[in-house]
């Protein structure tokens, strides 16, 4: 396993986000997290990477408790994410942006190679046309694309994906799809976050659905959408979800 959590909770005054949430993700895979919105998928993501400190419970990441650790020294141990709310360095390049995030990442590299990863990077997320033009000028698609270079540019074990898919047309959906695929491909592990239904549910080895902060279930796309209590909180016709 490279990600374990066990019984994670964190309150917000008299709100319980995430509620006693425990799983495990296995090295190489896709997991998916899904949920209404407010069922602490977000929550969960600023957990795993420091944003947040847990009130109970316990995070393990490639063998090493990260329990409230701040996000700098865990994405230093190789674990990147992305943001559903995307903020560019908007004067700075593209090529500029992604190597932020080589700079700053596991092997902490210096400008040269930092340069060097962000053109691999960039060539892969597609990109790489763009790379001298200001982040700024990106539209929303494009911008969904350099955040996932900036996060892989720091060479992560594990990358977290917080709705990449967001706003992006049935082509661009297609594009991104095949670019998370190309990740794995290169032993990455992903744990996304996504409201996509037939996206994510084709994409994913295993989905773990949230909801009210409870997981209230786990299992392989097929078992999760014909699952009552995931019908009932969420999905409605399981047929239509796994088209």
């Amino acid at each position: 396993m490279i990600l374990e959590v066990e019984g994670l909770t964190k309150r917000f005054g008299g709100l319980v986000a995430v509620d006693g949430v425990s799983f495990e993700v296995r090295r190489g895979e896709i997991l998916g997290i899904i949920g209404p919105n407010g069922a602490g998928k977000t929550t969960l993501f600023n957990l795993i990477s420091g944003v947040y400190k847990p009130d109970e419970g316990r995070i393990v990441f490639d063998g090493e408790d990260i329990t409230g650790k701040p996000p700098y020294k865990i994405a230093r141990l190789g674990l990147a994410r992305t943001y559903q709310v995307v903020k560019p360095l908007n004067e700075l390049t593209v090529r500029e942006n992604v190597m932020v995030g080589a700079c700053f990442g596991r092997e902490y590299l210096d400008l040269d190679s930092a340069r060097r990863v962000a053109d691999e990077v960039l060539r892969m997320v597609g990109l790489m046309e763009k790379a001298e033009l200001p982040a700024g000028k990106l539209n929303v698609p494009e911008k969904k694309r350099l955040e996932m270079a900036r996060a892989l540019a720091s060479k992560p074990k594990l990358v977290l994906l917080d709705e990449v898919l967001a706003g992006l047309n049935p082509a661009e959906v297609k594009g991104m799809l095949k670019v998370i695929e190309d990740v794995r491909k290169r032993g990455i592990t992903i744990l996304m976050i996504e409201h996509l239904m037939h996206a994510i549910m084709r994409v994913s080895d295993r989905i773990i659905v949230l909801d009210y902060g409870k997981k209230i279930a786990e299992g392989k796309p097929e078992e999760v959408a014909n699952d009552p209590k995931v019908v009932e909180a969420y999905l409605g016709d399981p047929s239509l979800v796994l088209r």
